[in-house]
């Protein structure tokens, strides 16, 4: 019987040895791997601030100048909208400011008309009064004369009061081009921002409604990571403060970035972070803002990775310096 026992016992001791072994590897892996005080780290994905480029005015999109991945400058021509009516429409207007400069023109002419009228029956009602009053003139003719002038009051009145409504008029007219001209030039999108065409959201022949969505742009100077941190570490950070950011997919490169947003009031982990276990926690939000994104152009919005803040004067350990 003890025979038929050796050869098991003799596989078992080994196993042990190597158990052993890997459990110690495992132990000295973990304490190599822990971070040096005053530092903290948490997992996040590196994102960008997104520009939707949307019309303003509904319309029929004419063209799309620009493909998905094209990088673009700030005020660059991206897309526009057929433009037709609304020019029709403008050169219609036009018109009518013309004609009612026009017509103006000849009101006011003819207010310097009645005017010329009223001073005329003025005097021929002055003259009248004073040859009524030596009783070289009638008071039929001096009724006649007063009768005349308040004629002429009325008209001049009347007269003026059609220029001013020719004038308002014009007014309105001027508004109606300068809001048409407004809506062409809404109709030619422009980028806001120097950045990259994400998507292609719509093409050519397309109706859109005001607000249809044309493209979708990426500022790719505006790029970041947002952490969640327990209150312990994230009440020690101050926006401003340096930090790095470690993508998975450049391992060796640290990032340099600040904080640039530390949340004032906690929050459960948000769902795509940690398990559920892990999302019942509450965290603050740490933003980090990449401080020189142009110095690493193969980091992408959207890919995983690390970032690491420090408090108390920590020193970064050499992989992230």
């Amino acid at each position: 019987m003890s025979s038929s026992h050796r050869p098991s016992s003799l596989l078992v001791i080994p196993l042990i040895l190597i158990l052993l072994a890997v459990a110690g590897f495992g132990y000295w892996q973990s304490l190599s791997s822990r971070l040096p005080e005053g530092l903290s780290m948490a997992n996040g994905r590196l994102e960008a601030t997104e520009v939707q480029i949307a019309s303003k005015t509904p319309g029929r999109l004419a063209e799309v100048l620009v493909n998905e991945g094209d990088r673009v400058s700030k005020n660059q021509l991206l897309a526009r909208l057929d433009t037709r009516t609304l020019e029709a429409q403008r050169s219609q207007a036009e018109a009518e400011v013309l004609r009612a400069k026009e017509t103006l023109a000849a009101a006011e002419a003819t207010v310097q008309f009645r005017l010329s009228e009223q001073r005329l029956a003025s005097l021929e009602l002055k003259r009248t009064s004073e040859l009524f009053q030596r009783n070289y003139a009638s008071r039929q003719l001096l009724e006649q004369q007063q009768s005349r002038l308040e004629t002429s009051n009325a008209a001049v009145n009347a007269a003026q009061a059609q220029v001013g409504a020719l004038r308002a008029a014009i007014g309105a007219a001027e508004a109606q081009v300068a809001q048409l001209a407004s809506e062409i030039d809404d109709s030619s999108l422009l980028a806001p921002i120097d950045g990259i065409v994400q998507l292609r959201l719509a093409e050519p022949g397309e109706v859109l409604g005001a607000g249809g969505r044309v493209l979708l742009m990426i500022d790719t100077n505006d790029q970041y990571m947002n952490l969640y941190l327990p209150a312990a570490q994230a009440g020690a950070l101050t926006v401003g403060d340096e930090a790095r950011i470690l993508l998975d997919a450049l391992p060796d490169h640290a990032l340099p970035a600040k904080i640039s947003f530390v949340a004032a009031k906690s929050q459960f982990t948000p769902k795509e972070v940690e398990t559920r276990d892990e999302r019942q926690k509450l965290v603050f939000r740490v933003k980090l803002h990449l401080t020189d994104p142009a110095a690493a152009p193969q980091a992408k919005p959207g890919m995983p990775g690390a970032g690491y803040v420090r408090s108390n004067g920590a020193a970064w350990p050499a992989n992230l310096q």
